[in-house]
């Protein structure tokens, strides 16, 4: 009877893995406190992800998502490498440079300015670069385009590749033997925007392409003068490094 009372009691206790269980978790925790004490520990990230921890696997008390602060967006984008960050910060001066310029010129309703994911995009207004029915340079327009240009032939852009588009409305252009339709006239339009370029500011013609969309690429709907003013226009877009991929010219070449 006392035997078996005593292998009762045995039976009571923890299994015998659980000791090994408790010295591996131990070792284990002893170790990413050793690495933690030598790495250097951002604390906005670390909360962030202490935060998203909350109410998961049944570990802490709280919400289930990460919470939406502001420095979490923050610790994101401190993890871009080095080349995207100064590229970053360079497209932002250029756009700064560039609308102080329009402002101070009188063109700041006529030509819009917008840093996007792909990179910066100039829009001009056809009434700022042609007349109507016209795919002439003004003068003036030379001028926008020559002071462009030297932003464009700095160290910092000398690599990035130049996007000439042309578009227009959906009216039909009055009969003219040399752009009998809307095609013609956006692609003359954007083609003459780069021939300008490379030729009287020594942009780098492997890096600038003209293509012309006609009617077919609004920016808004052809229901109002208003409006169809809006569709006609050139876009001058400046890729950031990981676009130029999608264009037809390797500059490495």
């Amino acid at each position: 009877m006392a035997k078996k009372k005593k292998e009762e009691e045995v039976k009571q206790g923890a299994p015998e893995w659980m000791g090994t269980y408790g010295d591996m978790v131990t070792l284990l925790l002893c170790f990413f406190v050793l690495l933690f004490s030598m790495s250097s520990v951002d604390a906005q990230k670390f909360q962030a992800i202490i935060q998203s921890f909350n109410g998961s696997l049944g570990m802490l008390s709280g919400g289930t998502t990460i919470v939406d602060k502001e420095y979490i967006g923050k610790g994101l984008n401190d993890d871009k490498s080095i080349d995207q960050k100064q590229e970053t910060e360079n497209f932002n001066n250029l756009e700064k440079q560039i609308k102080e310029y329009l402002k101070n010129n009188g063109l700041d309703k006529d030509v819009f300015v917008m840093n996007e994911s792909a990179g910066l995009l100039l829009r001009f207004q056809d009434n700022v670069l042609f007349d109507s029915g016209k795919a002439d340079l003004k003068l003036k327009s030379k001028e926008i385009l020559r002071y462009i240009s030297t932003f464009l032939n700095k160290n910092e852009f000398k690599n990035k590749f130049i996007r000439i588009e042309g578009h227009t409305d959906n009216d039909p252009i009055r009969y003219n033997h040399k752009y009998p339709t809307n095609w013609e006239l956006s692609v003359a339009r954007a083609s003459n925007v780069v021939r300008f370029l490379v030729e009287n500011t020594g942009i780098d013609p492997k890096r600038i392409s003209a293509s012309g969309y006609s009617e077919y690429h609004p920016v808004a709907p052809n229901n109002s003068p208003e409006n169809k003013a809006k569709n006609r226009r050139v876009d001058i877009l400046i890729l950031k490094n990981q676009f130029i991929k999608d264009e037809p010219i390797r500059l490495e070449d």
